[in-house]
């Protein structure tokens, strides 16, 4: 018997619900139990087009309102004060992670996939867990929200490139070159707008904020601009990130994110919940050895962005290892890109994104105390700030 659409969906956000509720209990980030959740029912969910509509207009506005974060000047302030660390990060947890696919016997286009996959670590976990154990306060968590904000800056163009190449499958230098032209005519177009045209609208967002119809105005320019990325062959997160920037013009974040949130709030599990439900685990673990040695690699490269990163940043030996070892969870950014792939690359993809994570948590919790026993303990305070 097929059950209403309507009795189906409120079920399905009373199950979301729940399982949110155990990740709270059990401190584990929902996104990772989200997927699991995806994974369990795919047999009821896969292939729904209105799940996947839905989980992609969340996706979307999470990028949107990170975009939000960073007005044209502050993302150049940011990409300087980090970009030695951010750069050290790109080389080794992309590059080598390429090098060592290539090796063990992975086609380019598909390295370059896994190695965008390792690259970034997770935003939203990582900040929840700095909140959940009482480390904003110290020294490393303004560099690694400062490393963690350029990894936000680059992520997205990889996903444009990568939507881009995998419509082809063919890495060329006129494709790459065709890709990066609409990359930064996207950008341009975005800063062109933001500066002429919403930096002078802020009477027009102080009239109009509290109506009503206003959300539809906010959230149609996210879509739009979201959408126009992928009218041009990119991704739209990459638009919706750009959207973002664009609105970031006017400087009315805090009343902005007020009216996105809920909506947000409510789309975004079920990008998770789809993913999940688009792999199929029942073949096995695909390439275990690279699995693993890929593992040890983004831990050890991690290890070593952190701890030189942070030096340069001026944290002592302790804070930056405290800050390597607190690096290794991935996840919102590399569930997008694991998305783009097919077979047996999209379920290694996935396993190492949970391991990962597991993993990631796991140091991240016992960092301080490894960090005390190399160097004994010290106090370190200082107040911490986004870099701006």
């Amino acid at each position: 018997m097929i059950i209403p659409e309507i009795l189906g969906s409120g079920l399905l956000l009373i199950i979301l619900f729940v399982t949110g509720y155990v990740s709270l209990k059990i401190k584990i980030p929902e996104v990772i139990l989200f997927i699991l959740l995806g994974i369990a029912l795919g047999g009821l969910l896969s292939g729904s087009n209105l799940l996947h509509f839905v989980g992609e207009v969340g996706i979307v506005l999470l990028f949107f309102m990170l975009g939000m974060e960073f007005p044209i000047r502050q993302l150049m302030t940011v990409a300087k004060k980090v970009s030695i660390a951010g750069t050290l990060d790109v080389i080794l947890s992309l590059g080598i992670t390429m090098v060592i696919c290539i090796v063990m016997g992975v086609e380019p286009l598909m390295a370059f996939l896994i190695g965008s996959v390792v690259y970034a670590t997770s935003s939203s976990i990582t900040a929840k867990l700095l909140e959940s154990y009482k480390r904003m306060a110290n020294p490393e968590a303004e560099f690694m929200l400062g490393l963690l904000i350029f990894e936000d800056l680059v992520a997205p163009v990889l996903v444009a490139i990568l939507v881009g190449l995998t419509a082809g499958g063919v890495i060329t230098f006129s494709a790459l070159s065709l890709v990066l032209f609409k990359v930064v005519g996207l950008t341009a177009g975005a800063i062109l707008i933001g500066s002429f045209v919403f930096s002078k609208l802020d009477l027009f967002f102080d009239r109009y904020m509290n109506s009503d119809i206003f959300i539809m105005f906010i959230i149609g320019i996210a879509l739009s601009y979201g959408g126009l990325a992928l009218w041009l062959g990119l991704s739209e997160v990459l638009g919706a990130f750009l959207a973002g920037v664009i609105i970031a013009e006017v400087r009315r974040n805090e009343h902005l994110e007020s009216i996105i949130v809920p909506i947000r709030d409510l789309t975004l599990p079920l990008f998770f919940l789809y993913y999940g439900t688009t792999i199929k685990l029942g073949e096995g673990v695909p390439m275990i050895g690279l699995l693993l040695v890929l593992l040890a690699w983004s831990i050890v490269g991690k290890l070593i962005v952190g701890f030189y990163g942070g030096r340069w940043y001026g944290l002592t030996p302790r804070g930056a290892l405290r800050a390597g070892f607190s690096l290794i969870q991935r996840g919102e950014f590399s569930i997008i890109i694991a998305s783009l792939a097919v077979g047996s690359i999209k379920i290694f993809s996935s396993i190492y994104i949970l391991v990962s994570s597991m993993v990631g948590i796991g140091l991240f919790i016992a960092a301080p105390k490894i960090s005390s026993k190399i160097y004994g303990k010290t106090k370190e305070k200082k107040k911490v700030k986004l870099p701006c």
